[in-house]
């Protein structure tokens, strides 16, 4: 079979590594698809959701917060500060998040409390919209 290897890794630990058939991951100009023998590619990665089809056939989603890909013929490299796997999310302290963060936005002092609360708030959207499509599954 015709697989290439995976790793997820966050700034704490390997959150999958594994063979996979095929990789979907949200580029900052859209979204990429890796299979393997892939060219190399080095790219940074928005906030959203990796689909990783598994050699078994079945699928991983692992939530990403951005970060960096980084594509080898036969190994594929994601590497993001704060990674979470689809079935650890958790859309009751997502919600709760982004109450606070919508606040902050309102309650922005500054253009830096401005960025800061409207980058929270993006991350905290595509972790939402992550879990959505999780739970489809």
């Amino acid at each position: 079979m015709n697989t290439i290897h995976v790793d997820v890794v966050s700034a704490e630990e390997t959150i999958w590594s594994g063979e996979a058939r095929f990789v979907a991951l949200p580029g900052e100009s859209g979204e990429l698809g890796i299979y393997p023998r892939h060219t190399p590619l080095i790219t940074r990665i928005k906030a959203g959701s990796v689909r990783i089809e598994k050699a078994d056939g079945g699928e991983e989603f692992v939530f990403v917060a951005g970060g960096i890909l980084e594509v080898q013929p036969d190994c594929v490299t994601v590497l993001s500060d704060t990674a979470i796997r689809g079935k650890d999310l958790d859309e009751e302290k997502a919600n709760a998040a982004k109450q606070l963060a919508e606040e902050a936005l309102r309650n922005a002092k500054s253009e830096i409390d401005l960025a800061v609360a409207q980058s929270e708030l993006a991350v905290l959207a595509a972790q939402l919209s992550a879990l959505r499509k999780y739970r489809k599954k």
